[in-house]
């Protein structure tokens, strides 16, 4: 008898519940609450799924019947790779990451441009099939927030920006940390101090920061940590008009470039604070390759408290970016949330490390 040449239809829950003599409920029990059901209906059920190529409920119909797609948004200006790259950034995402996957929910990486314009930000954020969002690190008009809020849906600020309507939001204080370490740095004796800073607005800008892009920051983060310096120098009477350098790029070759820069501008620099570790690690490599003594000759600081900043002895601040990404997990996904809004400012430390010594002198 000649086999037919018509293809085998798939096996779907009705189907399979017909042919088992059971209820559909039944089916969708054994593959999402196996708890219902006894060892052995579970098994027969399991059984003639495998034998019929069933792969089990369609997740997209049963998140569109429960209205709930099991995941966390995370909403990242910078390219992808970003996330798996910058040490920060890792660190944050690991925390984050565990409290999703205590809560058995998934994470939805999301990433936006800093250049993107308001329609593209609202084409992405409204294509993500997310319960919650958390929002990382933006400037203070990026479209992306707003597109986030138009969906209605929980969400927490990981640093900035603040004051956010609507919002959670875990940070630290920037100004009062970076003020520490520019006190520090005045201890030494440093009156001619270098800052190399990143990204200050959106737009690409690679150089020395005028007066009128000063007064313009837009990254809450860096307009607090060069406010710090300002209130430091203020405070100890030093003049706070200092060459600043920014770059767009979080890299360390920018952080190497942008030392290059600050250097040439102002060649009688004895300290480079920098906004961040991977931009003082940078700084640190144009000092080695231009055979100039750390801290002999120059002294360098950072920002973060990244592990290879610590590992080399970089001075440096110290935060919790690990607990950050677990509390911020946890306030988004209510393990901890009261239903009212919340801020959190996590503590910070100076890192004593090897990279800040006295001015010299003679």
């Amino acid at each position: 008898m000649a086999r037919s040449t018509e293809p085998r239809r798939m096996a779907t829950l009705a189907s399979l519940a017909a042919e088992l003599n059971v209820s559909r409920t039944t089916v969708s029990n054994a593959y999402n609450r196996p708890d219902q059901l006894s060892p052995e209906m579970r098994e027969r059920v399991l059984d003639a799924a495998r034998a019929r190529g069933y792969p089990g409920p369609d997740p997209v119909a049963r998140s569109l019947r429960t209205r709930r797609a099991g995941a966390v948004g995370l909403v990242l200006t910078e390219a992808l790779s970003y996330s798996f790259s910058d040490p920060a950034a890792v660190q944050f995402l690991t925390g984050l990451a565990e409290s999703c996957e205590r809560a058995g929910r998934g994470l939805l990486l999301i990433p936006a441009g800093p250049a993107s314009t308001p329609e593209d930000a609202a084409a992405v954020v409204q294509q993500a099939g997310v319960d919650a969002f958390v929002v990382y690190s933006v400037s203070d008009d990026d479209p992306h927030l707003t597109a986030v809020r138009d969906r209605h849906l929980p969400t927490v600020v990981c640093d900035q920006p603040r004051d956010a309507e609507d919002t959670s939001l875990v940070g630290i204080d920037d100004r009062v940390a970076m003020r520490r370490m520019a006190e520090e740095v005045l201890a030494r004796g440093h009156t001619r101090i270098s800052v190399v800073c990143m990204r200050l607005r959106r737009d690409r800008h690679d150089g020395l920061v005028d007066p009128e892009r000063r007064s313009g920051i837009t990254f809450h983060v860096q307009r607090e940590r060069l406010a710090g310096i300002r209130d430091a120098m203020i405070a100890a009477g030093v003049d706070p008009d200092i060459v600043i350098v920014e770059r767009f790029d979080h890299t360390r070759e920018a952080g190497r470039s942008a030392a290059a820069e600050a250097l040439s501008a102002a060649p009688d620099t004895t300290a480079l604070v920098c906004t961040s570790d991977v931009l003082a690690l940078g700084a640190l490599d144009h000092c080695a390759a231009q055979g100039v003594s750390v801290p002999a000759q120059m002294s360098v600081t950072g920002f973060d408290g990244v592990d290879e900043a610590r590992r080399i002895g970089l001075t440096s601040v110290q935060q919790p970016v690990l607990e950050k990404g677990r509390l911020v997990g946890e306030i988004v996904l209510g393990v901890s949330h009261s239903g009212v809004d919340r801020t959190e400012h996590l503590p910070t430390h100076l890192l004593a490390g090897v990279t800040l010594g006295p001015v010299r002198t003679g």
